[in-house]
């Protein structure tokens, strides 16, 4: 049997059987006594609806998880890439437009299959909590902006990586990471003038106490920023959230209208110091040079097998293209890549500490950051007993009750 299709295989089913054990631990490990720390607000029938939306949550990605291993599994097997390669093939293109062409199929059928995945969530589970919003013309409108992106981003920046591979030689994955990282460092800057309002309404904040507490808090804190933004969150969901975008200057705080509703100025002050604190200990700088870096790592690791005929002989190929060889690729790098993610998750919650850290020296008022986070959580339903193996393979951020613990004990250190 082929070996990289025995490794491929071992790395699917593998790494599937990961997450279900993952899953099925996290679930057991949800405690239906409600912590100590949250008495004061949360109450038993709030708690309880945050664990079964956990367990609903949970399940559903499980059946989700299973479908597509088993789905992958089987298109491998039949020889499912060289009948799409055998189609694109079928358009008389070049080597370039048919490997977009043959993404572009595959990313159909991708897009297809977690499609009903997508609307079940959304119009099910997230309703059935009384999170969604999204209307099915907003969900349409959405989904074809998405591809609309796709194909004036994406499509260009494939051609030129397939253009570079045809004619860079042993230096080509050096010049589509430097393309790569260029097209990555322009998309930053655009997205926040030309992208993001293609999904949502931007409106600067009004005048008002909310305003000038935060531009006080900004200035004090000599953070320049361009504007002062609500974003209408509500229209999709009634989750809070808040984020700085773009870079230098040009930084934007946006908050979600629902943060806005739902969160005291005291609050709001406090997120927007934990946001503050990431760009003011380089976290973000950091965060990006390491995936710069590890961008390089891919595409040199990449280069090695272009055209590898044993890994398209896997794959049932009848012909060995380089289109093909990314795909086939991303197969072989997933246990890389799952690696760097524990790695990026480890770094992130250490960051979302300091950040924490740096609200809580930053404002006079500490416990505010507290009372926020708890809002938060009891607002997005959040698992306040996420097992550690979860937390370690699959975390961003620190479990809210550890947060609060480390914000406390440095309070009083302070």
């Amino acid at each position: 049997m082929n070996p990289y299709l025995i490794f491929i295989l071992a790395v699917i089913l593998i790494g599937y059987f990961l997450d279900l054990t993952i899953s099925i631990v996290n679930l057991r490990s949800l405690d239906p006594r409600l912590p100590d720390e949250f008495i004061d607000v949360f109450d038993g029938r709030r708690y309880a609806k945050s664990q079964n939306y956990t367990r609903t949550t949970t399940t559903f990605s499980m059946i989700k998880e299973t479908t597509t291993a088993v789905l992958t599994v089987a298109f491998i097997l039949i020889g499912g890439f060289n009948w799409v390669d055998g189609l694109a093939r079928g358009f008389g293109m070049g080597p370039i437009g048919t490997g977009l062409i043959f993404t572009a199929i595959l990313l159909l059928f991708v897009a297809s299959a977690g499609m009903l995945f997508s609307i079940y969530a959304t119009f099910v589970i997230e309703a059935r909590f009384g999170f969604n919003q999204t209307t099915r013309r907003i969900f349409i409108l959405d989904l074809a902006k998405g591809i609309i992106l796709a194909v004036v981003i994406g499509g260009p920046v494939l051609a030129f990586i397939l253009w570079f591979f045809e004619i860079g030689g042993s230096w080509s994955w050096l010049y589509c990471w430097m393309g790569v990282v260029g097209a990555m460092m322009a998309i930053q800057f655009l997205a926040p003038v030309l992208i993001m309002p293609l999904f949502n309404k931007f409106t600067p904040l009004e005048d008002g106490e909310l305003k000038e507490t935060v531009t006080n808090y900004a200035a004090r804190e000599n953070f320049k920023i361009k504007g002062i933004y609500t974003m209408d969150g509500s229209r999709r969901s009634t989750k809070l959230n808040a984020f700085f975008t773009g870079f230098g200057k040009f930084r934007r705080i946006v908050f979600f209208d629902t943060l806005v509703e739902k969160l005291s100025i005291g609050e709001i002050v406090a997120v927007l110091a934990h946001e503050m604190g990431h760009y003011k200990l380089k976290h973000v700088v950091k965060m990006l040079t390491a995936s710069i870096l590890q961008m390089g790592i891919l595409f040199f690791i990449l280069s090695l097998f272009i055209n590898n005929r044993g890994l398209f002989t896997a794959f049932r190929m009848e012909h060995v293209s380089i289109y093909a060889s990314f795909i086939f690729f991303g197969f072989l790098y997933s246990p890389i890549s799952m690696l760097l993610s524990v790695i990026f998750n480890i770094f992130s919650r250490r960051h979302e500490f300091q950040a924490d850290r740096y609200a809580l020296i930053s404002t006079d008022r500490p416990e505010m950051l507290i009372s926020a986070l708890k809002q938060l959580s009891i607002t997005n339903l959040s698992n306040l007993t996420p097992h550690p193996l979860h937390v370690f393979l699959n975390y961003s951020h620190p479990p809210i009750l550890e947060r609060i613990k480390a914000l406390r004990k440095k309070r009083l250190s302070i």
